[in-house]
């Protein structure tokens, strides 16, 4: 199997990067200079009609969307490796949601925090709204990490660094991850990998 990553660094594309490391896929990555404009140029919207990092192909066949190439991934190469459940397991349903929960629930008021920082008002009335649903759902997270070292028990998966990489994020544009010191110690342990130290 042939897999192409499409990326540019310090984007929603160093998470695949990461995975693909973690999971000792052997692929070919080729940087989309998003700052000149390269994503939008006809032959790789061909590739990824959103003309946005990450695209991912195997054997020639495009895939896009962060979250859909992180199952994918997971599902492929992770179950072999131990670091994704295997299918038609109540772990799989888990992993599934929770990285759902990360890109969708969670990454929905990333997304509203990084609006209002764009327009020059982080705390205005939807930047402290976000930050506070944040805070909100960090509990949840806090919660089952409390119980548990990781994400699915007692062992890192893939799970972690899909998750972690979206809460590392938001830590990083002002959410209050500081204030779920369980949330952050574990953080702090996704990040601490070695596959997460993926050069520019």
């Amino acid at each position: 199997m042939s897999i192409v990553l499409y990326w540019h660094p310090m984007s929603s594309a160093t998470p695949i990067a990461c995975s693909l490391v973690e999971l000792d896929v052997p692929h070919e990555r080729l940087k989309v200079d998003i700052r000149t404009g390269e994503q939008r140029r006809p032959e790789y919207l061909a590739l990824n009609p959103n003309g946005k990092v990450p695209t991912i192909t195997s054997d020639g066949a495009p895939m896009f969307e962060a979250l859909a190439i992180q199952l994918w991934l997971g599902e492929q190469f992770g179950v072999e490796r131990g670091l994704w459940p295997a299918a038609s397991t109540p772990e799989r349903l888990q992993a599934m949601s929770w990285c759902t929960w990360a890109y969708v629930t969670y990454g929905a008021q990333v997304m509203r925090l990084q609006a209002a920082i764009d327009a020059g008002t982080p705390d205005d009335a939807h930047g402290t709204a976000a930050r506070k649903a944040m805070d909100e759902l960090l509990g949840l997270l806090d919660d089952r990490l409390g119980r548990q070292p990781w994400m699915m028990g007692e062992a890192y998966s893939l799970v972690d660094l899909v998750i972690g990489s979206v809460i590392g994020y938001s830590a990083y544009i002002g959410a209050p991850v500081a204030s779920h010191p369980t949330t952050l110690a574990w953080l702090q342990k996704v990040q601490a990998r070695p596959a997460m130290q993926i050069e520019a």
